[in-house]
């Protein structure tokens, strides 16, 4: 490639909707156990993990390790869910009237004596370093795997890595069964994080592909990929769609051309809004990055008042697993929002415990604690998933406990949703603006000559033959196993699109609500520092990258344009629903038989993706391994929500319903 790597309502019936769940999913509770010659336990309900069986245990975690867990507090959620509602809600006589992050926890939060009766326990415990954090969302503590054990009636144990479940460089480890906690503090206890160390999953893709049948030698083909869509094409290769000539795979769109693609504005760049862009660690140079790639890309530079890292722990210490992830945020949401101010916020990389969602919920929550009586910032772009909708049921009710923070404090909480067929969490929750995926392509003169939601297949040459091997990767979507339609999304999501899984009656909440590009296949491309083993820079280059992960700081960028001299505009699925089927979005459309042939899809070579292949867009077919039964339609779907933003359409279609 010419690149330098291959890495190619009403608001209580707006409330009462989004916080049921689905039947057979209880809610979290404690039940009380048996006295223990310390007293009465409870077992938290849901505080266990699904890949903990006996099967997969490989032994218990060693005695003497020592790990840091939080235990999270329970707020008035019932409470909180009635006035996030009402404060999100157009129209509502308490709209926008936001509350600062003090009056939250003063109002809706666990109390100081909640607090202070958790620290206790744990104190007498043999935990050390107890503290709750300024929101009263948890308490952080550290001890000995022997106390945590003890104190929590469980036995921490390794388990063999799964396809849904792994923690990265670490042995995954996991309780072996639901935690126990004191009847004394049990009705304070939302959930304990820290025991389970499984990663969170990552929302960026990459063109290669990893794995192909060992008879797929593919034939040694090169052809160069496009600066533009349809810029090159691969000839004489085998017939698909009538034809034997194909696209060949984007380079990775520049920063002008996304602009073009999505309207950008000279005049609405963001300025005076805060993006907070979430990470596990911090990229080194960043700053120095974004400088080079703005260069590069010969777009104004960006000015070091406007950016700010804030590292949490250990920050980066013990590595940067968001390494890429990062830079594709900063630099994405960047391109849209020039004068917007950034955060990168890395939670802590360092301590084993903070290797999953906890690291990502602490930079989260420490974005809404805030300073000086506000939050740090006005939208958060959050580009990772904690799991399926499998998740244990404690960490369901954490995520979904710092939402409602969020929305009643005026936080846009986007969320990627995902980058395979399916949903997943946090971004199903109905308070998260759940962010899908497209496929762009982008011409050298039309910015946008096509755009369809982001699902695509692999097909791979045999004997001249293209042979199908399933999904190669999709945006996250579809109907939610938990949670009901909220009031946002009646009338604009068709039935047929929010039935339940299963027997279950009614209709459900539906993902995702909004989208932007994320095929690989036409990613953007990234721009990377080298570093020498003394850490010194040695080169820039460019990689194209795609996933979700690129589609939520684009929206974000859109959304601060939109908000500049605005207040901010909170939680925005309320909002963003009215502007479904109209000039304010793009819709995106699928891919039919009268849709032109190198519209379908484009052709990739052995170099770039490892074996001469050919990936078909809006491949949607209940024959394809992977697939869920996501589709792309007129209207609302389940690839791409209500569609795109279009531009100033966009913009100023949000500033008219905020005021």
């Amino acid at each position: 490639m010419k690149k330098s790597s291959t890495v190619i309502a009403a608001a209580t019936a707006l409330a009462a909707t989004t916080i049921a769940v689905a039947a057979g999913v209880p809610a979290a509770r404690a039940d009380t156990g048996p006295t223990t010659a310390s007293g009465a336990v409870a077992a938290l309900a849901g505080s266990g993990a699904p890949f903990a069986t006996a099967h997969n245990a490989l032994g218990a975690v060693p005695a003497s390790s020592r790990l840091t867990i939080e235990v999270w507090l329970k707020p008035q959620t019932a409470a909180a869910a009635s006035y996030a509602a009402a404060v999100s809600t157009p129209g509502s006589p308490l709209f926008e009237h936001y509350l600062s992050p003090a009056a939250y926890t003063t109002r809706f939060g666990a109390t100081a004596q909640q607090a202070r009766s958790v620290e206790a326990w744990l104190k007498s415990a043999g935990f050390t370093g107890v503290s709750a954090d300024s929101g009263r969302d948890y308490v952080q503590a550290t001890a000995a795997v022997s106390t945590i054990d003890t104190a929590l009636k469980v036995q921490l144990d390794y388990y063999r890595s799964t396809a849904s479940a792994s923690a990265g460089q670490y042995r995954l480890r996991a309780n072996d069964r639901p935690v126990s906690v004191p009847a004394s503090v049990a009705a304070s206890v939302e959930g304990i994080t820290g025991l389970d160390n499984a990663a969170p999953v990552r929302t960026y893709s990459k063109p290669a592909v990893a794995s192909a049948p060992k008879s797929a030698a593919g034939k040694p083909i090169a052809f160069p990929c496009s600066d533009w869509y349809a810029q090159h094409y691969a000839l004489r290769l085998p017939k698909q769609y009538g034809t034997t000539s194909f696209p060949t795979i984007v380079c990775g769109y520049s920063a002008n051309q996304l602009r073009a693609a999505y309207g950008y504005n000279r005049h609405n760049v963001g300025k005076g809004v805060t993006i907070a862009l979430v990470e596990v660690g911090l990229t080194p140079d960043m700053f120095e990055t974004l400088q080079d790639y703005a260069k590069a890309n010969r777009i104004e530079s960006p000015s070091p008042s406007r950016y700010a890292e804030l590292s949490l722990g250990q920050g980066s210490a013990c590595g940067d697993p968001f390494d890429v992830e990062e830079q594709l945020d900063v630099e994405s949401s960047y391109l849209l929002a020039p004068l917007a101010n950034q955060l990168v916020v890395g939670g802590d990389s360092c301590n084993n415990g903070f290797f999953g969602l906890q690291a990502l919920f602490n930079a989260d929550t420490t974005i809404l604690n805030g300073v000086g009586g506000h939050p740090l910032a006005q939208i958060a772009s959050n580009s990772w998933e904690g799991g399926d909708e499998a998740l244990p049921l404690n960490m369901l009710n954490i995520e979904h406990a710092y939402l409602l923070r969020a929305a009643a404090e005026g936080v846009t909480m986007l969320f990627s949703a995902g980058d395979g067929s399916g949903v997943e969490t946090p971004s199903s929750d109905p308070y998260a603006t759940a962010v899908g995926g497209t496929t762009l392509g982008i011409g050298q003169k039309d910015p946008r000559l096509f755009e369809t939601g982001w699902s695509t297949g692999w097909s791979v040459d045999v004997n001249n033959k293209w042979v199908f091997q399933g999904e190669a990767y999709a945006a996250g979507g579809g109907a939610s196993l938990l949670w009901s339609q909220p009031a946002y999304q009646r009338g604009v999501v068709p039935s047929s699109l929010a039935k339940a899984p299963g027997n279950r009656g009614g209709l459900v909440r539906a993902v995702p609500d909004i989208s932007a590009d994320a095929d690989p296949s036409t990613g953007m491309a990234v721009g990377i520092l080298s570093f020498d083993s003394k850490g010194n820079v040695t080169g820039y280059s460019e990689l194209p990258v795609g996933g979700t992960s690129l589609a939520s700081p684009l929206v974000a960028g859109m959304l601060a344009d939109a908000e500049q001299y605005q207040k901010p505009f909170g939680f925005l699925n309320p909002a963003l629903y009215r502007l479904a089927n109209t000039r304010a979005v793009n819709d995106t459309l699928p891919i039919t038989s009268k849709t032109p042939a190198r519209y379908h899809g484009v052709a990739c070579d052995v170099a770039d993706c490892g074996l001469l292949s050919y990936f078909p867009f809006d491949d949607q077919s209940w024959s394809m391994e992977g697939y869920t039964g996501q589709v792309t339609a007129k209207g609302y779907d389940t690839m791409s929500g209500i569609g795109t933003p279009n531009g100033q359409n966009f913009v100023y279609s949000l500033r008219r319903i905020y005021g």
